[in-house]
Order: C-alpha cells, then sequence, then structure tokens
C-alpha cells in the first residue's frame, strides 16, 4: 500500500477559531492522527490475534512486526474493511 497525504479544509473563521487554542494547527492534526493510528492498530492487532488464536485451521505462527501482521491479516479471506462490515450491516430500504 502506498503513502497518502490528506488534506484537510479550514475556512478563515475556522482557522482563527483554532489558533485560539492551537499554536500550530499541523502539528496538532498530524499529533492526532498518530493517536488515531496507534488506537487503531491497537484494536486491529488485539482482535485479530484473538481471531487467528481461535482459528483451528490457522496453524502458523503470528507474526510480531506489524507490517506483516497486516499483511497477513488483509490477505485472509474472512477480512472486511469497515466499509464492508458496514454494508453487510445495512439493509436496504
Amino acid at each position: 500500500m502506498a503513502t497518502i497525504t490528506l488534506t484537510v479544509e479550514v475556512t478563515d473563521t475556522e482557522q482563527a477559531i483554532l489558533l485560539n487554542d492551537l499554536t500550530n494547527i499541523d502539528d496538532w492534526l498530524q499529533s492526532a492522527m498518530d493517536g488515531k493510528k496507534n488506537n487503531c492498530w491497537k484494536r486491529m492487532q488485539q482482535e485479530w490475534t484473538t481471531k487467528l488464536m481461535n482459528d483451528d485451521s490457522f496453524t502458523d505462527s503470528i507474526p510480531s512486526n506489524q507490517a506483516d501482521f497486516v499483511a497477513l491479516v488483509t490477505a485472509r479471506e474472512d477480512y472486511k474493511t469497515s466499509t464492508e462490515r458496514d454494508a453487510e450491516n445495512t439493509t436496504p430500504e
């Protein structure tokens, strides 16, 4: 997976509001994103370690490094992204 750059748009008014509390909007945003990435990783690691350990058909070792762990999990046919899980749980009206 390639690295992506995300852009956040704020109006002049929103910028003024943010700068009332923050010294640097970009630094705060990066810190917020780093925190979110870490929390998502912890949840994914916990969820999938449990699933792998309870899967009798999975006999390999569980990778200890993040990239290998994510590659293993996302390659499984039972893996679904949040969007895919939401779509399955949404009934058409």
